[in-house]
């Protein structure tokens, strides 16, 4: 039962409260009633509602209350109930947010009614003057669109004002009208009378402005209305005009092609093409056809024989012939297309050079870079001819260098740089123009430190080597980096080592930690290459404390250094055994699997002394979380539980000098690059291919939501791939940048690691001979014949219990049932149970051409998909399913690369303790992918 009460409470609100603000506008008020016991009353009496504030205060507010309190349907309550309200304010204007005095920041619509009324006072005025009032108000309007107020009201206001002859008036009314023309098409229609009414004036101006407002208007219902426009801007007598009109035809092709083609715009355009006076009609031409004829071109012989036409010898030569009359602009869009062309004999290459030969001058960079690279382009089946072209456009490309802004020396820095790559002799006498100013950004620099490791040759290299040693000094961190890392580049190439070596040793005595760890991993790489020169890099590299290098890279460069000349460096068994005591604080997985085969190398080179340490180390990796690491030691422990002389063999064989280290490019790459000379690709250092198709952006591009992904079981047809964006992070990081994702429970082997003992016995070292396992093909689940190998490295032996029984087979429920946003919340809740790997069979990699297919069989399995994306060769999924007797719940992350036929498994679980039979059934299901 329920019953009306009145409100006989009283509030008094001010400006105290926060409430005050301009008249007329909204404040809004919630609320809700309490009873004796303070507990609020049901939903029906917690709401909100609006009120308006009257000069600064709330107006009307008791009658509005009073009407408000009435309405609600009051529960019946204990007689003598004390209610009381309590009230909250939602939503209040400041007490600054009064009227603004700015003319560009109304306070409410009616000042935009003002604007209108004054518009429609105006609209046939002839009175003196009139046209700056409109002036005025055709700012103000401008200015209240710019900044996101919606001013469609006074459209039909500013088409009237629109008819006058001043030109800045037709200017900003044609900007309000393609503003919104393009969101409201109905409006458009209002602007078709005036707009063509323009394309007749007298003023050439306003027939071109008027030209460009109609066909930017870019409605399909309109298009009838643009080629008559537009047929008549082609042959208007004013240039202007006529490139207005050209670039028209343009947006029309776009808009409705066929009506573009049934107008014969297009050969109308190569008629002007070849005959108009005015080389801006000119360029606009030429660049509407590449545009039109590239759109059409696959899908008509006739529209391919035309963009043909453009490549023919009477073509090129004319535009040649007036390319000194081209703007700026105009002149790259013609040498752009000289260096498609094809000359029939040599004699046509060096006409064409001769034409171009100024524009090797020209003051633009743009235009001299784009006349390289037609030069580069006619002469590559002329080795000889091609060589001078080098010899001819370096002068120019140097002294845009060096008389540009940083961002344009950047980019010819690049250009420069790939011609360097290619022919380094060239420009090995110009390597001080690749010095490094102190005013330079550090982008520049760090491109000037790569072309002078590529510039380096047996007479400069003194030199070079010297300016970069005080380069390693430089107060930028990074570039002093590059600099150490490019003196140890010149050293890989074979010019004056002697020197070079000296100046890398030198670094290491410096008292700044990367410098130290630069040089830490060049020495390394040296060693490598140049064993000879061991014994004088060994001595200052033994007085470095490994305490003192915390860059993983250097750190690595150091263990294998102590591992590798563990003879001639007395204290390395015991520098290494105190990394190994601190395995547990060592992060980077790359500094462990060091470690592993650094101990391993020492151990077989100095036994008594590494035996120990040896031992905790392969207990230590066994035990790793991270994958890489675990694999390595138990791959060692086999080893050694097999035989000692092979596993010296396999870790420690005599080694040959590196002659030539694998180089981070390959040629058809670099070939591809220059192939798109004068582009983003030489910027980027890429082929285009890379940063613009879509399946060439990596693996997967999904966002870190699941969101993202297809929901559901859509069908495989219906899958758009570009809207499945996946951002899977462990396809494409390293094994240094993986361990930082992995979870604790990555490891999916099911070995167990031996437990290590400090104070087990140790065998001697003569036993070492004697250590041969007879059955080398040994569980890893129970080593039977490890225990000789396990008392030498003082791994403690356990006996071995008995067997558990196995566990019952885990039962899935077939009609589990989770939404996506239960899913979701869980997949941020719980933690990474698995991660593994799984190799697929071939039949199932063959029949996985949709991700359609594997859904179906996977349901069948009672493991069913909540969400799938990507195409071939990548896949991506995520699985859920339940047990049969209970609500727990096991949450997959399934990646599936065909052409690796690898499966990358993430699992998350309720229940931890059934992740591996979960695990197993899982694996299972996807083995029957594909069987008959």
């Amino acid at each position: 039962m329920t019953s009306h009460r009145p409100a006989d409470c009283s509030a008094h609100f001010g400006p105290a409260y926060g409430l005050a603000g301009a008249e007329g506008q909204p404040i809004r008020l919630g609320w809700s009633v309490f009873g004796e016991d303070n507990q609020p009353g049901p939903a029906t009496s917690t709401s909100s509602t609006s009120f308006s504030l009257q000069n600064g205060r709330l107006g009307c507010f008791s009658l509005k209350f009073f009407n408000l309190v009435s309405e609600i349907q009051w529960p019946t309550f204990r007689p003598r109930l004390d209610l009381r309200v309590h009230f909250r304010l939602i939503m209040a204007p400041p007490w600054q947010s009064q009227r603004s005095s700015s003319p560009s920041q109304p306070a409410g619509k009616g000042e935009v009614a003002d604007v209108k009324t004054q518009l429609r006072n105006l609209a046939g005025s002839r009175a003196p003057g009139v046209d700056d009032s409109k002036r005025e108000l055709f700012k103000k309007v401008i200015s209240y669109m710019t900044i996101g107020i919606d001013v469609s009201s006074v459209f039909g206001e500013m088409v009237m004002c629109s008819a006058t002859s001043d030109i800045v008036l037709k200017k900003m009314c044609y900007l309000y009208v393609g503003n919104y023309a393009k969101v409201n098409p109905d409006l458009a229609l209002l602007t078709i009378n005036f707009l063509q009414r323009d394309c007749k004036d007298e003023d050439p101006m306003i027939r071109g402005l008027a030209l460009r407002s109609l066909c930017s208007l870019r409605v399909t219902n309109l298009v009838e209305y643009l080629v008559g426009p537009l047929g008549a801007g082609l042959k208007d007598n004013n240039s202007y005009v006529r490139m207005i009109a050209v670039m028209g035809v343009l947006k029309l092709y776009h808009i409705s092609a066929s009506t573009c083609v049934d107008a014969d715009f297009p050969t109308t355009l190569k008629h002007l093409l070849l005959n108009d006076q005015d080389t801006q009609v000119v360029a606009n031409c030429l660049s509407a056809l590449q545009e039109i004829w590239s759109l059409g071109g696959s899908a008509s012989e006739e529209v391919s024989r035309e963009r043909e036409i453009l490549l023919s010898k009477p073509v090129i030569y004319y535009l040649l012939n007036r390319i000194r009359e081209f703007s700026e602009w105009a002149q790259c869009l013609v040498l752009e297309l000289v260096a498609k062309y094809v000359p029939a004999d040599p004699n046509e290459i060096f006409d064409v050079m001769n034409l171009l030969e100024d524009r090797l001058q020209h003051a633009n960079g743009a235009v001299v870079l784009a006349t390289t690279k037609v030069f580069l382009q006619l002469t590559l089946s002329m080795t000889d001819v091609h060589q001078q072209v080098y010899e001819r456009i370096k002068a120019p490309l140097l002294t845009l260098v060096s008389s540009g802004s940083p961002e344009q020396s950047y980019a010819v820095l690049s250009h420069l740089h790939l011609l360097v790559m290619r022919a380094p002799f060239i420009f090995s006498s110009d390597y001080k123009h690749f010095y490094c100013q102190y005013n330079e950004p550090s982008y520049v620099k760090r491109l000037k430190l790569e072309m002078l490791t590529a510039v380096a040759n047996e007479s400069n290299t003194y030199e070079i080597v010297t300016e970069l040693c005080e380069y390693a000094a430089n107060v930028d961190i990074p570039i002093a980096r590059e600099s150490i890392r490019a003196v140890g580049k010149i050293a890989l190439q074979q010019y004056d080592v002697n020197a070079i070596v000296d100046r890398l040793l030198q670094f290491l005595e410096m008292e700044k930690d990367y410098v130290t760890a630069e040089a830490l991993v060049l020495v390394k790489d040296l060693l490598r290459k140049y064993p000879q020169w061991s014994q004088d890099c060994i001595a200052v590299v033994g007085n470095i404390s490994s305490k003192n290098v915390q860059e993983p890279k250097a750190k690595a460069a150091l263990i294998w250094m102590l591992g590798e000349y563990s003879q001639e460096m007395h204290d390395a068994p015991y520098i290494l055994e105190g990394l190994i005591e601190n395995w547990e604080d060592e992060h980077s997985a790359e500094v462990r699997l060091h470690l592993l085969t650094a101990v391993m190398k020492c151990f077989f080179k100095r036994p008594p002394e590494t035996q120990k340490s040896l031992g905790a180390a392969l207990a230590a990796g066994l035990a790793d979380f991270h994958q890489d690491v675990h694999d390595r030691a138990l791959f060692y422990y086999r080893l050694l539980q097999y035989k000692i002389s092979v596993a010296e063999q396999v870790v420690n064989p005599p080694k040959q000098a590196v002659s030539v280290f694998a180089d981070t490019q390959s040629s058809e790459i670099k070939d591809r690059i220059f192939d798109e000379f004068n582009s983003l690709s030489v910027v980027y250092q890429k082929p285009s291919y890379m940063f613009t198709y879509k399946e060439h952006r990596g693996p997967f591009e999904f966002s870190d939501e699941i969101g993202n992904v297809s929901i559901g079981t859509e069908s495989a047809d219906t899958v758009d791939p570009n809207r499945v964006e996946a951002n899977d992070k462990d396809l494409l990081l390293s094994t240094s940048e993986k361990e930082e994702t992995r979870g604790l429970n990555n490891s999916s082997s099911a070995y167990s690691a031996p437990s290590y003992d400090a104070s087990s016995v140790s065998v001697p070292t003569s036993q070492l001979s004697g250590l041969v396992i007879s059955n080398p093909s040994v569980s890893g689940n129970a080593p039977q014949s490890s225990f000789a190998i396990d008392d030498l490295l003082g791994l403690g032996l356990a006996v071995a219990p008995a067997p558990a029984p196995s566990p019952p087979p885990l039962k899935l429920n077939p009609k589990a049932v989770l939404d996506p946003t239960s899913f979701q919340q869980k997949w941020r809740q719980l933690p990474i149970s698995l991660s593994q790997e799984y190799s697929m069979n071939p039949q199932g990699v063959a029949a996985l051409t949709t991700p359609q297919a594997l859904l179906r069989h996977m349901q069948g399995q009672a493991i069913h998909c909540i969400a799938s994306g990507g195409q071939s060769p990548n896949f991506k999924f995520f699985f859920f399913a339940q047990k049969a007797e209970e609500s727990s719940t096991f949450l997959v992350e399934c990646v599936v690369n065909t052409s690796s036929a690898k499966a990358q498994i993430k699992i998350k679980a309720d229940d931890q303790s059934a992740t591996r039979p979960f695990s197993s059934v899982f694996q299972s299901a996807l083995s029957k992918f594909g069987m008959p």
